[in-house]
């Protein structure tokens, strides 16, 4: 599965839209949609607040195990 594919998938848990996402963290929505269709890939800073803005881990948003020291 592509980074895409999960951001797409912990948006549509929390139950936002791509409009509300990108209004929320000051960008456009087309951001949004690049990143979920693996065009672009959010910086750092957007990939926690989007992290922050669907209550999931970084782990989670990117789709890979958390390391067994934590």
């Amino acid at each position: 599965m592509q980074f895409g594919e999960f951001f797409r998938k912990a948006r549509r848990q929390s139950g936002l839209s791509q409009r509300q996402v990108a209004e929320r963290l000051g960008i456009h929505q087309s951001n949004i949609s690049d990143w979920e269709n693996d065009i672009s890939r959010p910086d750092y800073e957007k990939l926690i607040a989007l992290a922050e803005l669907y209550e999931v881990t970084l782990y989670e948003i990117l789709g890979i195990d958390p390391p067994d020291f934590l």
